[in-house]
């Protein structure tokens, strides 16, 4: 019902602002060129996102943010779509406001499901963060064991609450947008051929996701366990006891944005070394977990300033997350070696065995792409050395050949680029290039080193385990094809197979055992 509300309000609008109008103003027999010219000139007018938020003051921030988006830049909205995602944050003020302090108190407890005042020994009803539909109070627990964990637990956090009614807001926004793509498609070939359905289908998924407070739990889970015994960063505690759907509660660390540089200087931080810190951690989450921040920029990274974590990024939220496949990483990692080294041959043959390319792609073609592209940062000076520019080469060199990466490898690369904008704001001096080789270049040696033959022989384990099978299963095959004339023979062939198999197993469990026994060897070696 209120989608069909919300479809109603958009045609109103339109009359309301001068369509009927325009269709009247226009010279007759040219109208829908005179229509065309007038959208074009809209499009380039510096001014044009403004206009558009004045006049759809009612349809809310996600259809004017898709709509600007997918405007301004229809060819890249799909790959850039947590970029769209972050434009929302330019009208959350105007449209949005955080719930008034004296309701604060009723919507935790009806989110909840039960006083907060019985868990809670305080909470700040004024909201020291507020977005497009949730708010960010302080609060003090009043029993940290139900922190769960086993230090004793922490008190001070920080509570997430979000506003239903701005929720549904949205949720009807999605379901307008759907619409109107599908109208649009209906009646545009250049919509079906941007294909405005799908494209918005997705964007409705990112924004959705946005609002998961579970899912966003589980990201600084998984996340914090990744990085536990990391000392350059720090991940708050999830206080599951009393997070649900529209509630999350997590440890609330005292810390400064990451591009407030005097109070960061005043704490003690040193700016360099948190420079190179972000770019380290950036790589090692994306390339060694595999699973990373895909839209961590100045306006989410903090640094602590506690005694106990002080210089420390934390990573306090989990909106945005994006994942690697074993293969993709190892692409990566390797791949960006190769670049590093300018073995443009070796690249451009991992780049056709990993499917980025035609399988008759001349290995020697794309070499001297990539050659083309990439010797020009080597040329460069020190300081004027770009490794995310040069990193960009090795996924955007295919694209000549009509070839492509997966996205997910094209949202690290981004990632990886943010850390490199943001390491040198904190430090100019700082030698980025040689950070990211660095970096890349020790996850390499790893993957190539015991631990990485340990890692590879866990992964096949399981596979060997069923080699033993393969007797029977061969058996089972001899039996489909013989008569039951023949079934002593068979029967006599089912007891030898059964004897090798015997034998079968206990090879292999000598194998194992060997196996076993050359990597402890070789691990105490290295040591």
């Amino acid at each position: 019902m209120r989608t069909t509300f919300r479809r109603l309000v958009l045609l109103a609008c339109l009359l309301r602002y001068g369509a009927k109008l325009l269709w009247s103003a226009a010279p007759r027999g040219q109208r829908l060129r005179w229509f065309a010219h007038l959208a074009r000139r809209l499009h380039e007018t510096p001014r044009s996102r403004q206009m558009l938020h004045t006049a759809l003051p009612l349809l809310g921030p996600l259809v004017s943010a898709f709509a600007v988006h997918a405007l301004s830049d229809p060819e890249t909205a799909e790959r850039s779509i947590h970029d769209a995602l972050a434009r929302l944050a330019d009208i959350e003020t105007a449209l949005t406001r955080p719930l008034p302090p004296g309701e604060v108190a009723a919507a935790l407890e009806q989110a909840m499901g039960h006083a907060p005042d019985a868990v809670f020994a305080s909470i700040d009803p004024m909201a020291f963060e507020s977005g497009i539909a949730e708010q960010v109070h302080a609060g003090r627990l009043r029993n940290t064991e139900s922190a769960g964990r086993a230090d004793g637990g922490f008190d001070r956090t920080a509570i997430k609450l979000l506003r239903v009614r701005e929720v549904e807001r949205l949720g009807d926004d999605i379901a307008v947008l759907g619409w109107a793509a599908r109208l649009l498609e209906r009646f545009s070939p250049r919509a079906r051929e941007l294909q405005l359905h799908a494209l918005a289908q997705s964007f409705a998924a990112e924004v959705q996701r946005r609002f998961d407070l579970r899912t966003e739990a589980a990201n600084l889970s998984q996340t914090g366990r990744h990085l536990e015994d990391d000392e350059r960063v720090v991940v708050p505690e999830v206080v599951w006891a009393l997070s649900n759907d529209d509630v999350l509660v997590i440890e609330r660390i005292e810390s400064v944005a990451i591009t407030d540089l005097d109070s960061l200087r005043a704490s003690g931080v040193d700016l360099e070394a948190l420079a190179e810190r972000i770019v380290q951690i950036v790589v090692e989450q994306a390339f060694a977990h595999g699973f990373f921040h895909a839209a961590l920029d100045a306006q989410r990274l903090r640094v602590s300033v506690e005694a106990r974590s002080l210089g420390r990024l934390v990573f306090g939220e989990g909106k945005i997350m994006a994942t690697l496949t074993e293969s993709e990483r190892e692409f990566f990692v390797h791949g960006a070696t190769a670049l590093f080294e300018q073995e443009y041959g070796r690249l451009a043959a991992m780049h056709r065995e990993a499917g980025h390319v035609a399988p008759g792609t001349r290995d020697e073609m794309l070499g001297a792409e990539l050659r083309t592209r990439a010797e020009p940062h080597f040329a460069a000076r020190g300081a004027d050395r770009s490794p995310a520019a040069l990193l960009g080469h090795l996924l955007g060199a295919v694209e000549a050949f009509d070839g492509g990466v997966s996205p997910a490898l094209g949202l690290a690369h981004q990632a990886l680029a943010r850390a490199e904008s943001l390491a040198r704001a904190l430090a100019p001096g700082l030698d980025t290039w040689q950070v990211v080789k660095g970096a890349l270049k020790g996850l390499a040696r790893e993957d190539i080193g015991h631990r990485g033959w340990i890692k590879r022989l866990a992964r096949e384990l399981p596979h060997l385990s069923a080699m033993p099978r393969l007797p029977n299963l061969f058996v089972h095959r001899l039996q489909a094809h013989f008569s039951e004339h023949e079934r002593p023979d068979t029967a006599l062939w089912a007891a030898q197979l059964s004897r090798e198999q015997r034998l079968t197993r206990r090879l292999l469990w000598a194998c194992v055992m060997t196996g076993a026994l050359l990597g402890a060897g070789v691990v105490w070696l290295v040591r």
